[in-house]
């Protein structure tokens, strides 16, 4: 079982880190480690859970015995699941679960330690800047390490956010093109909001800083301007901007 000589989080910093570890070892227990952890998943045994742990590690064990537990307890019985179906069915079955326990793990140290709506807004943001585990494990995200990139990409220092500020001054007003700075001390609930997730409406694909990138002022949702066959250059003379989705809806609709 877990070791309880990790120090317990107390900050949203430390929440996240928590957080961003235990999603870790999950991942590897179910991508690379997943011989391994199909073995000890055995149907004859009692119900099992798989634990992440903070350090990036996993183990497959029976639940605790003390009530109430220490920390929420993941899903109980994936072993006995196994053998009833695919095996990638299986797995894709255990990520959710294993999605649902380490967001009730990271709020359930915002609980405990009472955090703000800011806070929990911050912490939740954080989070949502990463794909799933289900994401990782059925291969909508090509590549988990790169997602890392974007959370980076969210604390960055405020000169990097002044130096994209610069570079859209010249988008008419109301065009987005570069995905905003995720800087909680510069930036409004408003444009907090409007951030959403750093991956492509077309390919979903993550957010890269050499990429130009645009906003749909329809649906809000963020693209590749390779992705919708727009320039920069392009992008400048366009007042208003539908990705291919909204256009051929409105265009439906005009029939």
């Amino acid at each position: 079982m877990e070791a309880m000589a990790q120090p317990i989080p107390r900050t949203a910093d430390e929440v996240f880190n928590d957080f961003k570890g235990r999603r870790a070892g999950l991942i590897k227990a179910l991508t690379t480690d997943v011989q391994k952890f199909y073995q000890l998943c055995d149907p004859e045994k009692e119900n099992l859970c798989l634990y992440g742990l903070p350090n990036e590690g996993w183990e497959v064990n029976l639940p605790v015995e003390e009530v109430p537990p220490e920390l929420p307890e993941p899903a109980l019985g994936i072993n006995f699941a196994r053998d009833g179906m695919q095996e990638k069915d299986w797995l894709s079955l255990v990520a959710v679960h294993s999605d649902s326990w380490l967001l009730s793990v990271a709020f359930y140290f915002g609980a405990r330690f009472g955090f703000g709506k800011s806070e929990r807004k911050r912490l939740f943001q954080m989070i949502n800047d990463l794909p799933t585990v289900f994401e990782v494990v059925s291969g909508t995200v090509k590549n988990p390490k790169d997602q890392a990139e974007v959370l980076n990409n969210s604390t960055k220092s405020k000169s990097s956010g002044k130096m994209q500020s610069r570079a859209s001054e010249s988008v008419p007003k109301g065009l987005k093109m570069t995905p905003p700075p995720n800087d909680e001390e510069d930036s409004g609930e408003e444009e907090d909001d409007e951030q959403g997730t750093a991956l492509c409406g077309a390919c979903g694909d993550n957010y890269a800083n050499d990429e130009f990138w645009i906003c749909c002022d329809i649906c809000e949702r963020w693209f590749h301007g390779k992705c919708v066959k727009i320039t920069p250059a392009k992008a400048e003379h366009i007042k208003q901007y539908k990705c291919p989705t909204c256009s051929t809806k409105r265009a439906r609709l005009q029939v």
